[in-house]
């Protein structure tokens, strides 16, 4: 899916993922399905286990944000980290 176009502004789709042995629901545009599936094939893991880990830092959190909010923070985060080290 490229950036840009009427695509991208998809409504969210929901998805079952397991985090330590219990299954949620969490709702995504595509697009942040596909940069998280993408960001946990850079790093040699499956979905689950990216989301379970920033559920981690999310329950860390001072005032931990809804899951799926999280996951957008964490992809935002992680796709400005690669273009300041791409500068």
């Amino acid at each position: 899916m490229a950036l840009g176009g009427p695509e991208i502004f998809h409504p969210p789709v929901k998805r079952s993922i397991t985090i330590a042995g219990h299954q949620t629901s969490i709702s995504l545009e595509p697009l942040f399905w596909n940069m998280l599936k993408a960001a946990a094939d850079d790093r040699g893991l499956p979905v689950n286990a990216l989301v379970a880990r920033i559920d981690v830092e999310r329950i860390a959190a001072a005032e931990p944000p809804g899951l799926a909010t999280a996951i957008r923070l964490w992809l935002a985060n992680d796709l400005l980290g690669k273009s300041v080290q791409a500068d």
